[in-house]
């Protein structure tokens, strides 16, 4: 799609997010407010990494006149991803009662942070994905996921349950953006009128749900003959309902992880797929399967559900294991992320580490795998201890890491 530049309210310059953005002209109110108050953190924090991008704004622009006359309990936002949008809504059209969803923790505790700072906390409620979130909803505010699944199962909830005529602002980065969305969205909503470039972004508006029903087709499910699993998947979940070849290769070297151990940690458990093995392959081990991502937990847990393993793992949200106390597991197993949002960063992956050095007990081991290119070694021998490659193959490494 082509990028039109004409200027839709604000100044427009290269590089860094501009950094306020008012109401539009069809409100009354002209206040503005200031990204640039926004921080990621918890998330990770580096000077190309941005709580806020310019589809933000555009979303925020095309939806001013609606939010002008909405009641802010008829308001839900989906897709925020350090609160640009929520937190924006409510200072510039005073709305309170938001219902807002972010499928990562760190992107929840950053908007519980930035609401704070703003002197906002009071005026939203984060939600889970699920049909209160959009009940009766007359105005949703939405970051485009990259994700086709994550977008069917968002806009299927949408349509069902949103009001018969509620107006959808979405909005995303042009590159990641495809007309297989429009497709997508199609054959939930009558109207997806795609609106002027800007910025490197492009706005949707959808309207007209085609309300056929209440039930969900989510999670997916999929049995895996080789590896004797039924893996499960919501919509944002890494992967889908898929045996990532990083993880198959990781599962290989179950037998020499440590025999002796009482508790294992999944951490990034994904669709469950480590946890499950774990569970199956070692009845006396306890598995704990850890995501900051609702949907990865949400699915985690139907995986464990579905291969008769729901009492053998405990699933929980959490971020970077802060809620796991120092020295309590004896194995944590990672298939770390290389990526940040949409941007390739290594500080995910070193933070897990340093995470999961913490947790371990002395003697306790980390397994690993990554990609080849990569070469974690020595920061994991830095962070955690004494550490091995414990196999290798064409794409990947598989290392083990002995807590000092």
């Amino acid at each position: 799609m082509e990028e039109n530049s004409a200027n839709p309210g604000t100044r427009v310059d290269s590089g860094q997010p501009v950094s306020t953005v008012t109401a539009g002209s069809g409100s009354s109110n002209s206040l503005a407010f200031d990204f640039g108050q926004l921080r990621r953190f918890p998330d990770i924090e580096a000077a190309n990494l941005f709580a806020h991008d310019p589809t933000d704004e555009l979303i925020l622009r095309e939806a001013a006149s609606a939010l002008a006359i909405s009641d802010g309990g008829h308001v839900a936002i989906v897709g925020d991803r350090y609160g640009a949008l929520t937190l924006a809504t409510a200072s510039i059209h005073g709305l309170t009662s938001l219902r807002v969803h972010q499928d990562g923790l760190s992107g929840e505790r950053a908007l519980a942070g930035n609401a704070e700072r703003a002197g906002l906390s009071g005026q939203y409620t984060s939600m889970a994905l699920g049909p209160e979130l959009f009940a009766n909803a007359q105005v949703v505010l939405w970051q485009l996921p990259r994700s086709l699944e994550e977008l069917s199962e968002i806009a299927q909830l949408i349509s069902a349950h949103a009001a018969a005529d509620v107006q959808v602002f979405a909005g995303g980065r042009i590159k990641h953006m495809t007309l297989a969305m429009n497709t997508v969205l199609a054959a939930h909503f009558s109207s997806v009128v795609p609106g002027r470039a800007w910025r490197k972004s492009r706005p949707l508006t959808v309207t007209g749900p085609v309300q056929e029903g209440t039930a969900s087709s989510f999670p997916k499910r999929e049995f895996h003959a080789d590896a004797r699993l039924w893996l499960c998947s919501h919509g944002a979940t890494f992967g889908g309902t898929k045996i990532d070849v990083g993880t198959r290769f990781l599962l290989e070297f179950l037998p020499e992880m440590r025999q002796d151990a009482a508790v294992a940690i999944d951490l990034g458990s994904g669709n469950g797929t480590i946890s499950a093995a774990l569970a199956q392959a070692r009845p006396e081990l306890t598995v704990i399967a850890t995501d900051q991502s609702a949907a990865a937990v949400a699915s985690t847990k139907a995986t464990a559900l579905a291969n008769g393993l729901a009492d053998r793992i405990q699933a929980v949200r959490d971020d970077a294991l802060a809620g796991f106390a120092a020295g309590s597991a004896d194995l944590i197993v990672l298939n770390p992320p290389f990526h940040v949002g949409a941007t390739v960063h290594a500080g995910i992956a070193h933070k897990l580490f340093a995470a999961a050095s913490r947790v371990l007990a002395p003697g306790g081991e980390l397994w690993c795998v990554y990609n080849r290119h990569l070469d974690y070694k020595g920061a994991l021998a830095k962070t955690v201890g004494e550490t091995r490659v414990a196999g290798r193959n064409s794409k990947f490494t598989v290392t083990v890491s002995i807590k000092t």
